[in-house]
């Protein structure tokens, strides 16, 4: 029995598949895609070309996608970021302008329709959004960045492109404390157990895959609960969470329906009538 690729990572239809899967899947044709930018604060990436349908993941004001399709309103995309694929709204995607030059540093900022806080909000951004830059400013002591589409953002809200929020993201993890659980979510505004780890990591200069049986696949070496340190990952089926030391970890979940801290023995036992116990323990 033949297995096919993973869906959320290889984009493949009986009428079209991307043009690296040729010889793998069938399809009536295969094409290369063209390249689009997001253009909407959060863009929801779902299974299938319908608002009812779940959210699987979520693509970030200024990531890149290739586009495969585009059809009634929804364009079929494979995410430059993660590989994820999967169905945005057309309205979320420009044809791209410049190279993106800054990263939002912070949860959850403001663009501004001027260089000046006072001015009113355009609209907001999440933690790791792409920017590209054309322009900065001072308005009464706080420097503001220029965007290509002429709003500004706080510059002390941003970091350069290749720059990182230094090498500890389970610092990073921590500022989303209280962040609203949102399944499939993947930003400031709301996300998922994969998504903070995989977010968090990012901000640190560091890959992660997106869902969290791939991180469990994957992601560094398999440990032992006795060695569990900071920065260590902990699985259970369909849920993770980072060590923030030895005996506590941070993670987003149903539970509270928010980023929380939480003892992890406790954790373990609350977990347990559900979810069983945890099925490993990595070191990313």
């Amino acid at each position: 029995m033949t297995t096919l690729p993973d869906r959320r990572l290889n984009a493949y239809r009986p009428d079209l598949a991307e043009e690296a899967l040729r010889g793998t899947v069938a399809a009536e044709r295969y094409v290369a895609g063209t390249s689009a930018r997001i253009a909407a604060p959060v863009a929801a990436l779902r299974p299938r070309p319908d608002l009812a349908a779940g959210i699987d993941t979520e693509v970030l004001f200024g990531e890149t996608v290739r586009v495969l399709d585009r059809a009634d309103g929804w364009a079929w995309v494979k995410s430059d970021f993660d590989g994820y694929v999967g169905y945005v709204a057309e309205t979320a995607l420009d044809a791209g302008g410049g190279a993106a030059t800054h990263r939002v540093a912070v949860p959850r900022p403001f663009a501004y329709t001027g260089a000046d806080l006072r001015t009113p909000a355009a609209f907001a951004l999440s933690i790791g959004s792409r920017l590209t830059v054309i322009g900065e400013s001072e308005t009464r002591g706080t420097r503001y960045l220029t965007l290509e589409g002429g709003q500004s953002v706080v510059a002390g809200h941003c970091l350069d492109i290749g720059a990182t929020a230094g090498d500890d993201y389970v610092g990073v993890a921590a500022r989303f404390l209280e962040t609203p659980y949102l399944w499939g979510g993947r930003s400031g505004f709301g996300l998922d157990c994969s998504a903070l780890v995989q977010l968090s990591m990012m901000m640190a200069g560091r890959a992660a895959p997106r869902d969290s049986d791939m991180q469990a696949a994957g992601l560094g070496s398999p440990i032992d609960r006795t060695d569990l340190r900071r920065g260590d990952l902990v699985f259970w089926k369909g849920h993770v969470a980072i060590m923030e030391d030895d005996k506590t970890i941070l993670h987003a979940n149903g539970h509270t329906m928010s980023v929380a801290r939480e003892g992890l023995d406790a954790a373990i036992e609350r977990i347990g009538w559900l979810y069983q116990q945890p099925t490993g323990y990595r070191r990313p």
